[in-house]
């Protein structure tokens, strides 16, 4: 986990970065926390906030910082590098594109014969969509592949080089060579973006309503600010292992989770067998949508089902029990269920741990759902933003 450590780091150094001097109104949107840490930029920074600009909050959109910082953790895994800014927003557009695509009613579905006129362009849609996907995912393994041989050259002249750090590419491209049917480069690229499609999104989406209730309930922020400064103290930034001892915290995500799931329909499902289901005959082979968000909102199983009460999960396993099952349960379970709650702990905690945040004004954040399958906010979640003085030197020292 250092290299997601160093994420965290170099994401934290952007934020800083942009705030020490105010946006224009056309900037306004915080940008992917993409860049790399520079000692020379924090030198730049002035002694005593209080007396710089930096003492005004900024107002920054939330979801796509942690957009960037999401996207940045998977392609670190994926690929050992971090997403370039252009690609991170390439990589949003076709996410989208293929999100509205997906979760779109086309006429074909219900009358097959239109299919063969390519009715409403759907087809040509599909595959100029397709050939995004391609292309990008193509350009990962490619990119990896010559900095593979870069480092292989280096490491023939100089012995004492360190070695590469195990990435899902080059695991693959190592099977690839022992079976090249099996590990051709189709299969690893649509492995990496299948890695980066499903993770970014939710998680991103996922941070955006947790902040959104932070802000809508300050003592609970206070509660979790409390927290964190007492485990993790001020000298240093949150890390992953911390993650253990911050159970307030846990609880302010599994409650996000509970109100605002990752997909409040789950992903589709295919019953295997003719079955019954609370007195309903369902066919083989019927399409099965698991409505989660009515389920974790259900009076006779919640209390206050509607309310946001991180204090209710105190002790409480996520494992399926109380219909609690935002990842779905059994063999069809998300199988990264894992990485978004570590993904979305680290982001949200130093958040919360580095930077104070209220809202835009006087009025409560905006909580209503937009459409789509992953249930986006319906308006996008602007936040002020202003660093903690007594974080100060340890933003500086990144």
């Amino acid at each position: 986990m250092q290299s997601f450590i160093h994420l965290v780091h170099g994401d934290l150094t952007s934020l800083r970065l942009r705030l020490s001097s105010p946006p224009p109104p056309h900037m306004a949107s915080l940008p992917s926390p993409i860049l790399p840490s520079s000692t020379t930029q924090w030198r730049r920074w002035p002694a005593h906030p209080e007396s710089s600009s930096a003492a005004s909050a900024v107002v920054v959109g939330v979801k796509p910082a942690a957009y960037g910082f999401v996207a940045s953790v998977i392609m670190s895994m994926v690929a050992g590098e971090r997403m370039a800014e252009e690609d991170v927003l390439r990589f949003k557009a076709i996410t989208e594109a293929g999100l509205a695509a997906a979760g779109a009613a086309n006429r074909q579905d219900f009358l097959p014969f239109l299919r063969l006129l390519d009715f409403g362009r759907a087809r040509r849609r599909l595959a100029g969509i397709a050939k995004e996907r391609h292309d990008f995912g193509q350009r990962i393994v490619d990119e990896y592949r010559r900095r593979h041989r870069r480092r292989l050259a280096v490491a023939a002249d100089d012995s004492s080089s360190s070695p590469p750090r195990r990435t899902v590419i080059g695991d693959l491209l190592r099977q690839q060579e022992s079976s090249p049917e099996s590990y051709a480069d189709e299969v690893i690229r649509t492995v990496c973006l299948s890695l980066l499609q499903a993770g970014t999104d939710t998680s991103a989406s996922t941070i955006e309503w947790a902040m959104a209730l932070l802000l809508n309930n300050p003592d609970v922020l206070r509660k979790a600010t409390d927290e964190i400064d007492s485990v993790v103290g001020m000298s240093r930034l949150l890390q992953e292992p911390d993650l253990a001892n911050l159970p307030y915290l846990r609880c302010i995500i599994t409650e996000t989770l509970r109100l605002y799931p990752l997909a409040p329909h789950l992903v589709p499902h295919e019953a295997s067998r003719d079955c019954m289901v609370a007195g309903h005959v369902i066919a083989r082979g019927t399409m099965v949508l698991v409505d989660v968000y009515s389920m974790q909102r259900d009076p006779r199983v919640w209390e206050d089902p509607d309310k946001f009460i991180p204090e209710r999960f105190k002790g409480f396993k996520v494992d399926g029990s109380g219909w609690m099952m935002p990842f779905g349960m059994g063999r069809r379970k998300c199988p990264g269920e894992g990485l978004a709650l570590r993904t979305v702990g680290m982001a949200l905690g130093v958040m919360i741990q580095c930077f104070q945040w209220e809202r835009v004004g006087k009025k409560k954040v905006d909580m209503s759902e937009g459409s789509g399958l992953t249930m986006p906010m319906a308006v996008p979640l602007m936040a002020m933003c202003l660093p903690r003085v007594e974080m100060e030197s340890v933003l500086k020292s990144l």
